[in-house]
């Protein structure tokens, strides 16, 4: 294929797959937690690690790492201790997230509004080498603690109450839940951009829930949704010269349309099977008997 021959597409597309196996990946949980948005809030606190990583001359995935991850704790602590006024302080961590971004870069000699731009949006041709790596590192990071962890993350994710009384330890999952949530943000930014991310850690995971019922096929239909929607919107965005992460999120929700209209049918089969199996399940005496024919002698 001719994209193959190019570098940059070739480090695209490698970091194209790993978005799409690691954000449905961590959204699995977050929608099982209710917290869908929660990926966009760390996506705005990223902004200030780019920000700062241009004006550090530091990698700017790495520092953006570092701060989302410092700002998943603090959306965490604010969530146990914040009460009423929590919602107040995570909209003030968000948009300061926001200003900071701006403003570290266009203090950075070597940043502006452009470069600021292709981290919000995604783009194709600044993935660089290095992020290819920081990206691997940090997708190993994802893959090993949402699928070596699956059991005690759902239990948490399903009813807190319940997994504090079996003895799990809800606050260092509900951590590790935000941390690798803002670890997963990092690792998008490159190919779908901070403000686009969360659609592709929460649509595909909802496109699942409607063919699926158990987790383990929701998290394996979302992850295959996933991989497919971010290489088809790489390599669409590559021919027709259109943003990829507006490109991967429209694919998204598209699949999502796609899966709904499937399920319709899907669940009227499943519950005229259901009512099938339960009538042959009924006692030979609460049946019905069947219709006599004509000719047919009516026993006592």
């Amino acid at each position: 294929m001719e994209i193959l021959n190019y570098a940059f597409m070739q480090r695209a597309l490698l970091a194209a797959v790993l978005v799409g196996i690691t954000a449905p990946a961590v959204g699995i949980y977050l929608v099982q937690r209710r917290q869908a948005l929660m990926g966009d809030g760390i996506g705005h606190v990223a902004m200030t690690g780019v920000g700062l990583g241009f004006l550090l001359t530091w990698s700017p995935v790495w520092m953006a790492t570092l701060v989302s991850v410092l700002g998943a704790v603090l959306m965490e602590l604010i969530r146990w201790y914040g009460k009423t006024r929590g919602d107040i302080a995570l909209a003030m961590l968000f948009y300061g997230g926001m200003a900071g971004g701006v403003m570290f870069i266009n203090l950075a000699p070597t940043g502006s509004n452009a470069n600021l731009t292709s981290y919000l949006f995604g783009s194709l041709s600044t993935v660089s080498e290095s992020d290819v790596t920081a990206i691997c590192l940090l997708a190993a990071f994802v893959v090993l603690v949402t699928i070596g962890l699956r059991r005690q993350l759902f239990a948490v994710s399903q009813d807190e109450e319940f997994a504090r009384v079996t003895g799990l330890p809800v606050r260092a999952l509900n951590l590790l839940t935000a941390v690798t949530a803002a670890v997963t943000v990092t690792v998008a930014m490159r190919v779908v951009g901070l403000l686009l991310v969360s659609a592709l850690m929460v649509v595909p995971v909802a496109a699942a829930q409607q063919l699926t019922r158990s987790f383990a096929a929701t998290f394996a239909v979302s992850v295959a949704v996933g991989v497919t929607v971010t290489i088809s919107g790489t390599v669409t965005s590559y021919y027709q010269d259109v943003p990829p992460g507006a490109t991967i999120v429209l694919l998204t929700i598209g699949a999502f349309v796609l899966l709904t209209a499937l399920a319709a049918p899907l669940a009227r089969r499943r519950a005229r099977a259901a009512t099938a199996a339960q009538l042959n399940a009924e006692p030979a005496e609460c049946k019905i008997p069947a219709t006599r024919g004509a000719g047919d002698e009516i026993g006592v």
